[in-house]
């Protein structure tokens, strides 16, 4: 099972290399990180996405929990909450496909943010099934330079959060 991991830490050099070097030890692998400062610049939020069943997961909250940098770890896995990933991808528009690909990113509620003779680059967000299904269909275009951030995400409204305070 995927769990979508936030900590909120300390807002100073070192931290994401203890946080992912504590995961690398307990041999999980990262599949999506994104890390930024909040509210308080004092605070940074590291958002980051690992598999792994509910016992495991428990134990890597708990260790991550222990860091000196870090003040609170959630798992949104079991909660109400709103993810986005971003990507940027340019895609070939030549032989004339430039409007079929402008149709496409519309469909997608993308946003077209650069354009040369050759091809378009598109900004587009959402969850990630959104993000691998719009790769898809530009893949026969041509892709010809794609970049993702990680996933970030925040609970919705006001409900008991299932976390662990560093003390």
């Amino acid at each position: 099972m995927k769990h979508v991991l936030s900590a909120l830490v300390m807002n100073q050099p070192g931290v994401l290399a203890q946080i992912s070097g504590m995961l690398a030890t307990r041999a999980f692998n990262i599949d999506s990180l994104a890390v930024g400062t909040t509210e308080n610049p004092e605070f940074s939020r590291i958002t980051f996405v690992v598999g792994g069943d509910d016992r495991e997961l428990d134990q890597v909250r708990k260790q991550l929990a222990k860091l000196i940098p870090v003040v609170e770890v959630y798992d949104f896995s079991k909660q109400d909450f709103v993810e986005r990933d971003l990507m940027l991808l340019k895609v070939s528009t030549e032989n004339g496909k430039r409007s079929e690909v402008r149709e496409l990113v519309d469909v997608f509620r993308g946003r077209i943010v650069d354009v040369s003779q050759t091809h378009i680059m598109v900004e587009i967000s959402g969850q990630e099934k959104k993000i691998d299904a719009f790769i898809d269909v530009m893949r026969p275009y041509g892709i010809l330079e794609l970049v993702r951030t990680g996933r970030i995400a925040l609970l919705r409204a006001q409900q008991p959060q299932l976390s662990e305070t560093a003390e």
